[in-house]
């Protein structure tokens, strides 16, 4: 039913499957908050609160709704990443940009391209502050290690 990129598993030391469906998910999650929340189409989150009485309808649900996934999202980014890991990302992001913008791909003056560049931006960091702990275990066998002072 789905394509084989979707459903290839692999097994971890411990003899578990793991699939890459997991990827793919959290990249759908990154973009639909990036995107949802702001994007230079007009067509988001920030621009359908704006248009009407913030105490209306669904209004409030959704505002409740947004703040608590970027809560879970903003944690998970400095869970998982830290303050330095998060510039870091940020760093890559602006030099990748800066390179697009020498190779005349965007151009930092047209506000469109770089709405979707800092759109996009954020989706990515977000991505990676969901999978950081999953890639750090890749890398390194290591899930998470806790700080312990020593006395």
């Amino acid at each position: 039913m789905l394509p084989n990129i979707f459903t290839t598993t692999n097994t971890t030391k411990k003899g578990k499957k793991e699939t890459h469906l997991r990827w793919w998910v959290t990249l759908l999650i990154s973009l639909g908050l990036a995107l949802g929340t702001w994007n230079p189409t007009g067509h988001h989150f920030i621009h359908y609160i704006s248009e009407q009485d913030i105490l209306s309808g669904f209004t409030p649900f959704a505002i409740i709704l947004m703040v608590g996934v970027w809560i879970l999202a903003l944690k998970s980014i400095f869970q998982s990443l830290k303050i330095f890991g998060a510039i870091f990302v940020i760093m890559i992001i602006a030099a990748f940009l800066w390179g697009l913008n020498q190779y005349g791909m965007i151009e930092f003056d047209n506000l469109d391209q770089m709405g979707w560049a800092g759109t996009l931006s954020v989706a990515f960091i977000i991505w990676v502050g969901l999978n950081a702990s999953i890639i750090w275990k890749s890398l390194t066998g290591v899930y998470a290690t806790d700080n312990v002072e020593e006395e």
